[in-house]
This record gives structure tokens, C-alpha cells and sequence, in this order.
């Protein structure tokens, strides 16, 4: 527990405050004109408190300052950190993934369009970000058979021939520039074509065409017509979901916002020249009782921390706190000045009506995928304690396998399954050290007693807890005996069950206490224990191909003249891996102990022979 006494010490300065827990790890990070003051209002009465912030304040052992030098590089300071600790009584954004983007390569002699997760000044025109990216794959290929642009990153210039014509030219779908016959100004057209539609200017566009078509038909030109109307068709398609939803033709951002449970939804409405574009949602988890107010601007700082493009005006329906500080943060980063606004009334506030209602309505479709996961999860364990005879389902599985070829890289692996679902976090792998040649039976009681003993272990934080109530054992009854064999050793009551295979490895039933239950796939059990199955299998068996390629990797030194096992032991434990011995210098090779020059330059050139 943090002793308050501290508190006259924290600095008065704008700054950054870091708090910790026992173990060192960071909880919370926030921001403060004052640090000083701001901090002692986490230690006012409990009943001062909000829930969370509560149980916060109970965890806290420690508390470092930053001090800056204003509130802005505060506010950028505890961006950056929240970004790379994701502590846990912030709220973070559950869905942190890129989202997809249209790129004009513009900067390009024959520019190219495509679909791109980052977002970069390189002289490209970006648009977006969307929400789909099926719907940007779909977009891209609606206008490339309107427009055939290249697809490929081949060099191209006019006059100059750049080997054969790839396929896309012979079926009509790229003009194949890269034969030096295609007008740098035909091409910029099409270019331009694009924009006008990515920019909503499409109208202008339309009528254009429009009248090619038609003097084209009364020149009896009926294939060029015929051409111009396919080109309008493409168009009308590609725009006919865009809404109108502003008259001033400006980039804007509209953000809703909804709750329930400790769970809460952003919906982003992404408008560009007066047109509906696109929209994002996004989930935050543990908000409990957090004011809207507070969630929407740690939104707004997250989000539009690493937006990419960023829109003048960003309306929302409560007014932040930091308006001022962030607005003048969000113009730093765009480059020009950007407007936070809170609408009372008007067109405006319809809109954030409308944002907040989708949002309302994301949320309670996640709400509801959520129960029935859970309710499908649950069906999975009650099956399966029945099988097994248990009082209860089991809220913790664990799965254990062996992999090796004829005895070497032996190594187990150890998945977890908490309420159903797989705990990436507590799986574990296990090199092998105690079992000589192939014995998988004494390989499986190495990795079973080394897992029991870390959890026997009482210290703060291990990882080896809790225990599980069922072990299941890649095998049949001689793996599950010598498995059984190891936990009968210790205090505790987990069943132990083996995954049978059949003779193409493929599951085929549960061996539990003498008695083998084929399983049925077609049922929720079946289906969740071929998860386990295939999920341990895959995770054991990634490991010990990761240990036998480092291995090849290193026997490849040993066919180098004067390199030896001790000669390539050094080389391995003064530089720690293959390919930093790749790219060594003859310089770097020779300081490596017991090396002599001869051997040092057979080494060098080798690898360079081999580059």
C-alpha cells in the first residue's frame, strides 16, 4: 500500500504520474497540471471514490512523476506510455488493430492503387481509413475494371520496353505500360478519374461521360459507347451507398458512445466533403462506472494518436475537459488547425444522435455474441464433466504433448484452456532434459513433474497456478499411467485423461480411468476436444521445429574447414545466433576467443560465397 506521506513530496509541475503495483508493474497512468494535487485526490475518502478507482488505489506500492514543461507534452507523454504499457486500470481500446486504406501511388510515373494497413507520407493519396476491408478489396476492383492501371511494382517509362505483357494485359485488365506504348497523359486521366470518384467529385464525372456516350451513339461509335456506359455503371456503383450528411463539404469525424455491463462501444462516422465515408467502432473493457466524459476523451487521445489522417473537426457530444490541450495536440500532429466541438443543437447533433444509436446497437450485438459464446462454452464443459463423472465443469484444462524425431530436439508442451476458451498467456513449453534416445513415457513424467514442482513453489505470481481439474495427455493408456504416475505424488485431485488417435492421427476418443469413449464430431464436445487436440499438437510441435532449425543452422558451421564442435560452440556463445554470424565482419570473427586468422577468413568467405 502506497504511504500517503509521500504525497508532500510529488513534484507541483505539470507532468506524467506512473503507478505501480508490488510486483513493479504499471497500473495506471495519467496526466496533471499539478502532479501534486492531482495524486492526493486518488487518496481522499473511499466514499469519495468511484468502484474502480477504489480497487485501484488498493493496489498501488509505488508512484514516479515525469515532469514537463507544459501540459501539451504531458498530454503526448501519457499517450506514448499508455501505448506501450497498456496498463490496467486505463482504459484501452480492445480492438487496436490497423485498418485497411485506399493508396494512389501519385507519387509514381504510372501510379497503382491498392489496399494498405499503414498509413505514410510518401507522396501517395491515402483514403480512408474503412472499417472493411472487404468492401476496400471490392471498391479497388470495381474501379480497376473501370480504369486497368498496372498491378505490378515493375519499373516503367514511356518509350522503354520492360519485358513481356503479364496476363492482366491479355485479358483486358491492365493497359501494360510496361510495353512503352501507353501516353503518360492518357493515364494520368484515368488517374484523375479515380480521384474525382475517391473524392466524392463523381457528378461532374458522370455528366462528362455522359456526353461522350451520347456523341459517341450518334456517331454510330457503338463500342465506345458501349465502353462509356460500362465506365458509368462501375461509378454509380461504386459511390451509390454514400449519404450526404453535411452541406459544408467538410472532413469530420462524429463520435458516439454507449455502455453497459463494464463494457462500452465507440462508433466513428467518418465524413469527407460532406459524404459518409465510412465508420469504426471500437470496445473498451472495464470501464465500470468511468463518466462518458472521461472515456471519450481517452478515446480521442488513443485513437487519434496513430489515426493516420486526422479530420479539422472531431464532434463529439460532451465537451472534453483538455479541449484546448488537445486540440492544440491533434494540430501539431495534422499539421493544421483542428476543432473539437460539442453541438447543442442543429443538424449536427442529429448526426450524433444517429452515431450514438449504431453505437448502442454494436454494442448490444457484442453483449449478445458474448453471452452465447459463453453459453456455448458452457455446454462444452458440462458435456465433457459428465463424461468424466466430475461435480461440476471444469473452469481450468491443460494438454500435454511430446515431439521429437527418433529421440533428438526432444520437447513437451503444455496448453491451457480457461472456461472454454485458449489461454495463450499460461501455455508453456518444456525442453526435455533427463530422457536419453525416444522414451515419450519418461519424456511425458519430466514435463509433468517439472509443471507440478513451479506450482508447489509458493511465491507471489506464479505462474504455474492454479492448478487444473483435468489434464488431458496426447496418448492412450501408457502416456495417461505415466502422467497419473507423477500426480499421485503430490496432494491434489486432477483427473487424467489421454486424447486417442487413430492410425492417421487424427482424434478418435477420450481414455479416462481404464475406459476409452469414442467421441462424436459432430457435437460440441467432439468440436472442443479437437481443439485441444489440434491447439496442443500444433503449439508442441512449433517448438520443436524451431529448436531443429536452430540446430541445422549451427551444423552448418561445422562444414567449414578448421570449424569444429568447440569451434562452433564459441561462435554460437559470442554471437548468439546464425545470422549474426552471417553478417560478421572479418574483424568481428577474429575476436571471437581461441579463433585464429585462417579459420576466421575460411568462415567469412563461406558465408559470403553463399550470399
Amino acid at each position: 500500500m502506497y504511504d500517503k506521506e509521500k504525497l508532500k513530496d510529488l513534484p507541483q509541475n505539470p507532468g506524467v504520474y506512473i503507478m505501480r503495483n508490488k510486483p513493479g508493474e504499471i497500473i495506471y497512468v495519467g496526466k496533471a497540471i499539478n502532479l501534486r494535487n492531482r495524486v492526493r485526490q486518488y487518496f481522499h475518502s473511499t466514499s469519495q471514490l468511484t468502484a474502480k478507482t477504489a480497487v485501484l488505489v488498493s493496489h498501488i506500492e509505488t508512484i514516479e512523476t515525469i515532469v514537463t514543461d507544459s501540459e501539451m507534452e504531458a498530454l503526448i507523454l501519457e499517450c506514448n506510455l499508455i501505448k506501450t504499457h497498456h496498463p490496467r486500470y486505463n482504459i484501452l481500446l480492445k480492438d487496436d488493430k490497423s485498418y485497411p486504406w485506399i493508396r494512389l501511388t501519385v507519387n509514381e510515373e504510372y501510379p497503382r492503387i491498392l489496399m494498405t494497413r499503414e498509413y505514410k507520407k510518401d507522396g501517395g493519396k491515402y483514403f480512408g481509413p474503412f472499417t472493411s476491408s472487404y468492401a476496400v478489396k471490392n471498391t479497388i476492383e470495381a474501379i480497376l475494371k473501370i480504369y486497368p492501371l498496372k498491378t505490378c511494382n515493375r519499373q516503367v517509362a514511356f518509350g522503354k520496353k520492360s519485358g513481356r505483357p503479364c496476363l492482366n494485359y491479355h485479358i483486358g485488365q491492365c493497359q501494360a505500360p510496361c510495353q512503352g506504348n501507353v501516353p503518360r497523359e492518357m493515364y494520368a486521366k484515368d488517374i484523375q478519374s479515380i480521384l474525382d470518384i475517391l473524392n466524392g467529385r463523381h457528378p461532374d464525372l458522370l455528366k462528362n461521360l455522359n456526353d461522350k456516350m451520347t456523341a459517341a451513339a450518334l456517331a454510330q461509335n457503338y463500342e465506345a459507347a458501349a465502353k462509356y456506359r460500362d465506365q458509368i455503371a462501375g461509378i454509380e456503383h461504386i459511390v451509390e451507398k454514400q449519404k450526404i450528411s453535411s452541406s459544408t463539404k467538410q472532413d469530420q469525424d462524429f463520435i458516439g458512445f454507449a455502455a453497459s455491463e463494464s463494457l462500452g462501444c465507440v462508433q466513428v462516422f467518418h465524413v469527407r466533403e460532406g459524404k459518409l465515408m465510412g465508420r469504426d467502432h471500437f470496445f473498451l473493457e472495464d470501464i465500470g462506472d468511468v463518466s462518458s466524459r472521461e472515456v471519450l476523451e481517452s478515446f480521442v487521445k488513443q485513437y487519434y494518436a496513430s489515426c493516420g489522417f486526422i479530420p479539422r473537426e472531431i464532434i463529439l457530444k460532451e465537451m472534453l475537459e483538455d479541449k484546448r490541450v488537445i486540440e492544440e495536440w491533434l494540430g501539431n500532429l495534422a499539421g493544421k488547425k483542428i476543432e473539437v466541438l460539442s453541438p447543442q443543437r442543429g443538424q449536427k447533433i442529429k448526426m450524433l444522435e444517429m452515431v450514438a444509436d449504431n453505437a448502442d446497437l454494436a454494442l448490444k450485438q457484442q453483449l449478445l455474441e458474448k453471452r452465447e459464446k459463453e453459453i456455448h462454452s458452457k455446454s462444452r464443459l458440462v458435456g465433457l464433466s459428465e463424461l468424466l463423472g466430475l461435480t461440476r465443469p471444469p473452469s481450468r484444462i491443460e494438454a500435454y504433448d511430446i515431439s521429437n524425431i527418433s529421440g533428438t530436439n526432444n520437447v513437451g508442451g503444455m496448453v491451457v484452456f480457461d472456461d472454454g476458451k485458449l489461454n495463450k498467456k499460461a501455455c508453456r513449453r518444456f525442453k526435455i532434459k533427463s530422457v536419453e534416445g525416444q522414451n515419450d513415457y519418461a519424456s511425458m513424467q519430466e514435463m509433468i513433474f517439472r509443471r507440478m514442482e513451479r506450482a508447489m513453489k509458493a511465491s507471489e505470481g506464479n505462474n504455474f497456478l492454479p492448478l487444473p481439474e483435468i489434464m488431458m495427455i496426447d496418448g492412450g493408456s501408457g502416456h495417461v499411467n505415466a502422467a497419473e504416475s507423477i500426480v499421485s505424488l503430490y496432494p491434489v485431485e486432477i483427473a487424467v485423461c489421454g486424447l486417442v488417435k487413430d492410425d492417421h492421427h487424427r482424434l478418435r476418443g477420450i481414455f479416462f480411468k481404464g475406459t476409452e469413449y469414442p467421441i462424436k464430431k459432430a457435437t460440441p464436445l467432439g468440436v472442443f476436444l479437437f481443439e485441444i487436440s489440434e491447439e496442443v499438437h500444433r503449439y508442441t510441435l512449433g517448438y520443436h521445429q524451431i529448436l531443429r532449425k536452430k540446430e541445422m543452422l549451427a551444423s552448418q558451421l561445422e562444414e567449414i574447414p578448421g570449424v569444429g564442435k568447440k569451434r562452433r560452440e564459441a561462435l554460437m556463445a559470442h554471437f548468439g545466433q546464425v545470422e549474426k554470424i552471417k553478417k560478421a565482419t572479418l574483424e568481428e570473427l577474429q575476436a571471437v576467443p581461441g579463433m585464429q586468422v585462417k579459420t576466421a577468413q575460411a568462415i567469412f568467405a563461406y558465408f559470403k560465397n553463399k550470399t
